[in-house]
């Protein structure tokens, strides 16, 4: 009887070890080239079992590293992760990003950061134990974006988090049609807060919205729930329902006024029609802004890039009614009135700039110093009134 009773403990002992969680390998660091030859840095996260991949876009004040704990969770569940260091950032080569000028960073961003992620992608995809056609990814501020980019390329990607950044033209129009991808997003209002939401129509989608707690990555020191609760949202959407998010008990509604200002922003003239609903809602409310500094930032200068300057003014001219405490503002609408040819405006609003700097609360130290750098470059270079 007794030693019966030792084989059963044993027996039960051994079915409980083989029950427990098996530890996902260690992380190895990956050298990755680009299609022009500069190398790049990232680090492989590979879960225990087969499953989806997701890669993480990191902020463009931050590095891959920022990710590490995030990766580390997700690998536990059962999903293999990359992260990569951007070209001109962390481990990866390139000139620093941000030693460049405006206009040389954008060309980085926009014309070999896509070709970079697309090759960080495919060494995801190619992994052993890697479900290629069930992917995610999520980016942080500036890796917004970039993960937004990725989904329109490739159709493999099935899910996305988006942490308090922005898109371009092309990447509105892409989550404005595209119901059947399920979204994530998270910001808080002590930052810029997120807007995307108001345009992206999946009734599955999820936002969780802090009152407080920073910018993009930043937001996980405050809420400690946050990283949990994105694992649990790839799990649902790469995992348990693969490309399907189920509708929550309170659905996030599409915000028809916010997702109306950014159809009128992508418009020919509609920062008039804009400015007559800011103007109409101070009525009621002279504290309303209606939209967001940081998104209609990003829109005023995308008309810059287009070489529409004077949709440019019209459009940065909001942000100078709607944020007039903001030294960036005032250094937005002094690139476009350089960019279309108007010196004197250029130069007043560079020296504005400069003046707000001392009372904005809005930007910390760093922040500050990219705005004066930017206000007193141009001023050299527009030199004194003639």
């Amino acid at each position: 009887m007794r030693q019966r009773i030792r084989s059963s403990i044993f027996v039960l002992l051994v079915a409980a070890l083989g029950c427990e969680a098996k530890t996902p390998p260690e992380p190895r660091v990956v050298d990755l080239t680009a299609t022009d030859g500069v190398h790049l840095k990232a680090t492989y996260f590979a879960a225990d079992k087969p499953g989806p991949g997701v890669i993480l876009l990191h902020q463009c004040n931050q590095q891959r590293k920022n990710w590490d704990d995030l990766a580390g969770r997700l690998a536990t569940a059962g999903i293999n992760v990359l992260t990569l260091d951007y070209r001109g950032y962390g481990d990866s080569e390139g000139p620093r990003a941000l030693e460049l000028s405006n206009e040389d960073r954008t060309r980085m961003i926009t014309e070999q950061w896509p070709d970079d992620i697309d090759t960080a992608f495919q060494y995801l995809s190619s992994q052993a134990g890697v479900t290629k056609d069930v992917m995610g990814a999520a980016g942080a501020s500036c890796g917004v974006n970039q993960s937004i980019q990725l989904a329109r390329r490739h159709a493999e990607v099935k899910s996305l988090v988006l942490l308090s950044g922005n898109t371009d033209g092309n990447g509105r129009k892409f989550l404005q049609v595209s119901a059947g991808l399920p979204i994530f997003f998270s910001a808080a209002d002590d930052d810029e807060g997120q807007w995307l939401y108001a345009v992206a129509p999946n009734p599955g989608n999820q936002f969780a919205h802090y009152a407080t707690g920073g910018h993009g990555t930043v937001m996980f020191q405050e809420h400690k729930e946050l990283a949990g609760t994105i694992v649990d949202w790839f799990v649902t959407t790469l995992i348990k329902t693969p490309a399907k998010a189920p509708t929550a008990r309170k659905a996030l509604a599409v915000d028809s006024e916010r997702a109306s200002i950014l159809r009128l922003l992508d418009e020919p003239g509609g920062a008039n029609e804009v400015a007559q609903k800011l103007a109409d809602a101070r009525k009621r409310d002279p504290k309303s802004t209606l939209f967001s500094e940081g998104i209609v930032n990003v829109i005023g200068y995308e008309h810059i890039q287009s070489g529409d300057t004077k949709g440019a003014v019209e459009i940065l001219k909001l942000n100078l009614t709607a944020y007039p405490d903001s030294a960036n503002v005032y250094d937005s609408l002094s690139d476009a009135y350089l960019a279309a040819g108007q010196k004197d405006l250029a130069r007043e609003y560079a020296q504005k700039t400069l003046e707000k700097l001392a009372t904005d609360s809005t930007a910390d130290a760093d922040r500050k110093k990219l705005i004066r750098d930017s206000a007193a470059q141009k001023l050299k270079q527009l030199g004194e009134k003639q």
